[in-house]
């Protein structure tokens, strides 16, 4: 284009692609993520995978691109997606690669080498001491030489937690900041009404929500506390590999008058369940470091929807607990403990009451309105 004699040019708006292994519908902590990178000036484009089971992807303002892949599980499933996410690296251009858990580094890395774009690398969990890898030695070598390999690299990187955060400091000295996976203050549905659900009217409601309802995670013991309540009705929300035991566990204990399994689904409609609840539970187990220092989007979502908290002495969501005072803590796992201590939770209205008064302030500070700032910063560095 010509104008006044002088030939005006216009350079493309930069562009992010952000990789994640999952089926990109259910991952709130990526979608914002994505939203951060455009108020950040960027062009986004998400990649992951459509499984046989993955719901539609739902409307987003980013572009999104989901690999139907030959595997869904296994070594043959890491090695396909590796291969194919960095062939389509390869021959799409970007700006900046956002790297979202170990799983997907080793592409990233080797186009942010191979072509000198920029790379955030976005760790949701401390990934080589989860359950499913510390008792397979031999996997979970290869992964600690991956994240070896790796982050010793980089400048700096994003995890979830103080706790994690610290570990990454120490063993590789990279920067490490800390975004908390924390929901939107305007996500939330309003609240609607038990029946319109199918939800019982006459009964407490209580639920355990989250697409990792996996083994060590307390959801056993939670469903065979259930015998001791009667008079309640737990709603467990979302996907993990427990859920075929939970589902027998209910089955043999005649219970299934008091716990009913939903499918994962969008926020806005977990949300919707979850508003209705009377106790929340964040159970897992100190077995492996990371679920000793997570941080779990449901603690979150719990305190957003003004939900008290039932939870085992983790040291980060210990903190958060005890700090605002929304909630109380099982001493063990023992069914008839985590029982009784429901009861005790169900029993006080007022300090219930002073609960709801503390999830208030809570969820005014502990927002995504206010955390999205410091990521708006990093990515800002990148520009």
């Amino acid at each position: 284009m010509k104008r006044w004699g002088k030939v005006l040019t216009f350079a493309p708006m930069k562009r992010a692609i952000v990789s994640v292994i999952n089926d990109l519908v259910t991952d709130q902590r990526v979608n914002k993520s994505c939203l951060a990178l455009q108020k950040a000036g960027y062009e986004v484009l998400l990649v992951g995978r459509r499984q046989r089971m993955s719901p539609p992807m739902d409307e987003r303002p980013y572009a999104s691109h989901r690999m139907k892949l030959l595997f869904e599980k296994g070594p043959c499933f890491y090695a396909e997606y590796n291969i194919r996410l960095f062939l389509f690296l390869l021959f799409h251009r970007a700006d900046l690669l956002l790297s979202n858990d170990l799983d997907t580094i080793l592409p990233n890395f080797f186009i942010f080498r191979l072509k000198g774009c920029k790379m955030v690398f976005d760790s949701h969990e401390y990934f080589t001491e989860t359950p499913e890898l510390v008792h397979r030695p031999k996997v979970q070598k290869v992964w600690k030489k991956i994240e070896g390999f790796v982050v010793p690299k980089l400048e700096e990187m994003i995890t979830v937690c103080d706790s994690i955060a610290e570990l990454f400091r120490e063993q590789y000295g990279v920067k490490c900041h800390v975004i908390r996976n924390i929901p939107m203050r305007k996500a939330l549905p309003p609240k609607g009404d038990k029946m319109a659900l199918g939800l019982p009217a006459n009964k407490h409601l209580f639920v355990l929500q989250g697409s990792g309802i996996n083994i060590q995670r307390g959801a056993e013991e939670l469903v065979q506390a259930m015998q001791y309540l009667d008079d309640c009705f737990l709603m467990i929300i979302g996907g993990g590999d427990v859920l075929p035991l939970l589902k027998q566990m209910v089955v043999q204990l005649q219970i299934t008058d008091r716990v009913h399994f939903f499918p994962r689904m969008p926020y806005q409609q977990m949300m919707a369940y979850t508003l209705l609840a009377e106790l929340g539970f964040c159970l897992d187990k100190d077995t492996n470091l990371n679920y000793r220092f997570s941080l779990p989007n449901k603690l979150f979502d719990f305190i957003q929807a003004g939900v008290p908290i039932i939870a085992s002495h983790l040291t980060e969501i210990e903190k958060i607990i005890r700090h605002y005072d929304i909630g109380l803590f099982i001493e063990n796992h023992n069914p008839e403990t985590i029982a009784s201590t429901i009861r005790e939770g169900l029993s006080d209205a007022s300090r219930r009451e002073q609960w709801k008064q503390n999830l208030t302030v809570a969820a005014r500070d502990l927002c995504w309105e206010n955390e999205e700032q410091k990521l708006l910063e990093i990515y800002r560095h990148y520009e």
